[in-house]
């Protein structure tokens, strides 16, 4: 009874984390003996609940008590960990990492939360609203056209913050911007005092398959603008570069 305990305390960890964990620091969270947490993590892993990272640290795969990752999400979020929280690190800055869907419905996939006692965070499954984000207009811009189309033809563009954006003219010409420019920004949009920068992470045959975005406080945003744009933009494309992308 005791190791079936283990097993759901270990899990119900991992899936509040959301985040790649050592060896060594479950055992110091958690109290477990080293043999027995070793033990559970192998098993865990090779059962198809777990992976592990370069590092050979363990990410939560599937649980009834977590958030899942997709066979085709588990790759880009074991690839795209080092560089997030090299970003993070370097940034000061929480990072995240989402996908869309065909019917333009955000998914959150992995994040690395700032240390800044004042910092920007979000649940992973709260909600995404795709027209003023920086994630959303990201992933809106490198849609295809008849996704784009159906999308903003079914929208209800509704106001967040005195900033937000609702003429679907003024959206469009942003888009552009965003394929233009490769990257998107929300200042305060969604949020007001939170500004996010999103980059395109792509795969071999060049196609946009996530954003990495960087949230932060307006604030701060402002005293370092173009260096943060530059920071997500390059760990973007080392990202990409790792998924076999050649420009």
């Amino acid at each position: 009874m005791k190791s079936a305990g283990r097993v759901l305390d270990l899990l119900e960890y991992l899936s509040q984390r959301r985040e790649a964990v050592s060896l060594s620091q479950i055992i110091r969270d958690l109290g477990f003996p080293k043999s027995s947490a070793h033990g559970l993590l192998q098993t865990l892993t090779a059962r198809g609940h777990l992976t592990q990272d370069e590092a050979g640290r363990y990410i939560l795969i599937e649980s009834s008590h977590g958030f899942p990752f997709r066979p085709h999400e588990e790759p880009l979020v074991v690839t795209a960990r080092p560089y997030m929280e090299r970003l993070r690190d370097d940034s000061g800055e929480t990072v995240l990492l989402s996908t869309m869907n065909a019917h333009c419905d955000i998914r959150r996939l992995a994040k690395c939360v700032s240390h800044h006692p004042l910092r920007y965070d979000v649940h992973l499954d709260a909600a995404i609203t795709p027209y003023c984000t920086a994630t959303g207009r990201l992933l809106l811009a490198h849609a295809r056209p008849d996704v784009l189309e159906s999308y903003l033809s079914r929208v209800q563009f509704l106001t967040y913050t005195r900033y937000t954006v609702t003429d679907p003219a003024e959206l469009r010409r942003l888009l552009a911007k965003v394929r233009r420019d490769g990257y998107a920004l929300n200042d305060q949009e969604f949020i007001t005092g939170s500004t996010g920068i999103a980059a395109p992470v792509c795969n071999g045959d060049g196609e946009v398959i996530a954003a990495l975005n960087l949230g932060t406080l307006t604030s701060r945003f402002l005293e370092r603008r173009e260096l943060l744009i530059l920071m997500v933009r390059e760990a973007a494309f080392q990202l990409s570069r790792a998924m076999g992308y050649r420009p």
